[in-house]
């Protein structure tokens, strides 16, 4: 969440930068300065009580060492007096903390300066595009229905065990899906991120400390039982290993990696465009994030989005790049990117990847710090990317290398695979 400090001494900059959003969030902002001056004069009448306590203490054991017990037992009145006002102001202090918390947990992230303004995904901005898009034979087909010839991908069956959005890979698809998650993680290791195996059941505060709750609340699967929610992105569990951490400046940077299953529930979604691998509630990915110093965030956010181009060109899969405008940029983030890869057989783009830099905002619920060199604590800089979302990238590679003979198999991928086709 913001920051108070910076919201206050930076009251306008906030409102004009969330209005990117398409949100005015002036009444919020308003209500977060007031219920935060409130804070502070308790916090203030709070403090002054339990000094004027304490020092009543010290001089009612100066008396009865002296042995003024009658003036000694005189104040002792008064520390009850004060021991009781304290009580009330503290009570009213943490009722009026809840209060603006609650109110931070629903504001936004602020806007980098270089997110446009922007309704929906038809106002993001293209940035980068690679690769040629293939010119397929006659009669070729979508990535469904190359599934169902092939043999390799059973969405009914997954239908019949768990539901639609939760399909059965088979024979060689299942071994593709295999050698695409260990080339993924090969690479993110190689480039020196740290592999993790991680939770795929986080508690409430880990939600709450990557802003997936209360934002994401109805979109994430919740064992009631238990309180506990199947994570939706391997970021939730990865980030939340920090949390509560305080760091030194010679930590910086830390880069972690871990494949997971993501569930979704991604209630209301329907029709052509959820087809096939389209839109999964569950799905495999690999993630890489980054805990970084606040002066090399950006530098951090470029050398990611450089690294996941390096994996799409090895795989030869055209891409391109958008930077998200204010209206579809991510409740948590200050400035995301997204990778689309096009599916020839769709004749669409498909998202594959999006890799955001969340400045202070996730540090700050997860109170992650790092002590600077000046020896003062200081908020890191998160930030996280798929590298890479499997469905839709197995979707672009069943439909851009398709053949009347088959599906090739890209060649960076035949030694995890050991085949060279799918026929």
């Amino acid at each position: 969440m913001l920051q108070v400090p910076f919201i206050r001494e930076n009251k306008q900059l906030v409102i004009n930068r969330l209005s990117v959003r398409n949100l005015d969030a002036t009444a919020m902002i308003e209500d977060v300065i007031n219920l935060d001056e409130e804070r502070r004069a308790l916090q203030t009448k709070l403090d002054a009580v339990l000094a004027e306590s304490n020092s009543i203490s010290k001089e009612i054991g100066i008396l009865y060492k002296s042995g003024q017990a009658e003036k000694a037992n005189a104040l002792k009145t008064k520390t009850s007096e004060l021991k009781e006002e304290s009580k009330v102001l503290n009570e009213a202090l943490n009722t009026k903390t809840e209060a603006l918390n609650q109110l931070l947990y629903k504001i936004p992230n602020v806007p980098h300066e270089s997110v446009p303004k922007g309704n929906s995904e038809e106002d993001n901005e293209e940035v980068y595009t690679e690769g040629d898009i293939p010119k397929l034979h006659d009669g070729a087909l979508p990535h469904w229905e190359l599934a169902k010839k092939y043999d390799i991908i059973d969405f009914e069956l997954g239908n019949k065990i768990a539901g639609a959005g939760f399909p059965v890979y088979k024979g060689k698809g299942a071994r593709l899906q295999r050698a695409l998650i260990a080339y993924f993680l090969d690479k993110n290791t190689a480039a020196g991120y740290t592999e993790y195996q991680l939770p795929h059941l986080v508690n409430e505060a880990s939600g709450f400390g990557t802003g997936q709750l209360p934002d994401k609340e109805g979109q994430m699967y919740h064992v009631t039982e238990d309180n506990l929610y199947l994570i939706p992105t391997a970021e939730v569990p990865g980030t939340n290993i920090f949390r509560d951490v305080l760091l030194n400046e010679a930590d910086l940077p830390i880069g972690i990696t871990g494949y997971t299953p993501c569930f979704r529930r991604e209630a209301g979604s329907y029709g052509a465009h959820v087809r096939g691998l389209n839109r999964l509630h569950q799905f495999d990915k690999v993630e890489i994030l980054r805990v970084e110093h606040p002066t090399k965030s950006y530098q951090a956010l470029d050398t990611m989005v450089d690294h996941v181009k390096e994996i799409l060109n090895e795989l030869k899969l055209p891409f391109r790049i958008l930077r998200l405008c204010g209206g579809d940029t991510g409740f948590t983030s200050a400035l995301t990117y997204d990778f689309e890869v096009f599916s020839t057989a769709q004749d669409r783009w498909l998202e594959i990847s999006s890799v955001s830099n969340f400045e202070t905002f996730q540090a700050n619920r997860l109170k992650l710090r790092f002590k600077n060199n000046d020896g003062k604590n200081e908020l890191a800089h998160t930030l996280n990317g798929s590298s890479l979302a499997l469905p839709r990238v197995l979707a672009g590679i069943l439909e851009n290398y398709q053949t009347e003979d088959g599906i090739k198999i890209p060649d960076v991928l035949v030694p995890y695979t050991g085949f060279e086709y799918i026929n």
